[in-house]
């Protein structure tokens, strides 16, 4: 999976986990059907958040972008929808063009810690992935126990 299919499928499921908490939403406030809705969809919406910013932080470093190109990316998972005008937009521009960087060149962007961090979690997928995903269990583990928003 290159960079940009990668970053595609996960702006897309961010957008649709969107959707899942707004329908719980309104089956809560609007037709009174109780906050399961806004349980699972807040679930959901969540945890694919969290990934969705693993991912921004994965395919940036790997891509060489800025720390602003990095945080407005970041920041695009946190209004409704706006992980796909941000795709839509990176895939235009060629943010998002090549594939996986697994050696270092002469790019000074290339010698930084994280750049070294995401080169060998390239080269180690399956590593990589799990990783990945006892990161994504630990921080939302770590935001269960803080509490949802607004409580």
């Amino acid at each position: 999976m290159s960079p940009r299919q990668l970053f595609c499928t996960v702006a897309i499921a961010e957008a649709v986990t969107w959707t899942l908490l707004i329908a719980g939403m309104i089956g809560k406030y609007v037709l009174d059907l109780g906050g399961l809705g806004v349980t699972i969809g807040g679930s959901a919406h969540g945890l694919v958040a969290i990934a969705y910013v693993l991912t921004v932080a994965l395919v940036g470093i790997n891509q060489r972008w800025s720390i602003g190109l990095l945080a407005l990316a970041a920041a695009s998972a946190v209004l409704p929808y706006l992980s796909l005008p941000f795709e839509m937009w990176a895939t235009k521009t060629g943010k998002l063009d090549g594939s996986w960087k697994r050696e270092a060149t002469a790019a000074r962007a290339d010698h930084t810690v994280p750049a070294r961090i995401v080169r060998w979690l390239v080269r180690r997928p399956v590593t990589a992935a799990v990783i990945l995903v006892v990161a994504l269990a630990v921080i939302m583990a770590v935001l269960l126990m803080v509490g949802p928003p607004g409580k």
